[in-house]
């Protein structure tokens, strides 16, 4: 993907909650949190590759099902004191619509 590519609108992300689209090798999870904003991950924790799309979120952090690992929505990376990263996609809202953006 070499550009902005638009995935749904805002209001098709649950309040937070998720969404999950079919990546080229995994799913991605959209996440909306509670002040709209928009944030995408692998759905993949880097611990055990729990789905991050069924966590729940809190503030700008989804905390993994499986061990409870939190996730910075913004970077991906585990909170102290794990450690890891979830792979993150630039995303960006334009009129109440969500765009995945290139993927380096």
């Amino acid at each position: 993907m070499s550009q902005w590519q638009e995935i749904c609108a805002v209001t098709d992300i649950p309040v937070l909650g998720s969404r999950v689209i079919k990546g080229e090798k995994h799913d991605i999870a959209l996440f909306r949190t509670s002040n709209d904003e928009v944030f995408a991950l692998a759905d993949r924790c880097p611990h055990k590759h729990g789905p991050l799309s069924q966590g729940i979120i809190h503030g700008n952090t989804v905390t993994c099902p499986l061990h409870s690992w939190n996730i910075d929505l913004a970077s991906g990376e585990a909170l102290a004191p794990d450690v890891g990263c979830a792979h993150r996609y630039p995303t960006k809202v334009e009129g109440g619509r969500v765009f995945l953006g290139p993927r380096g």
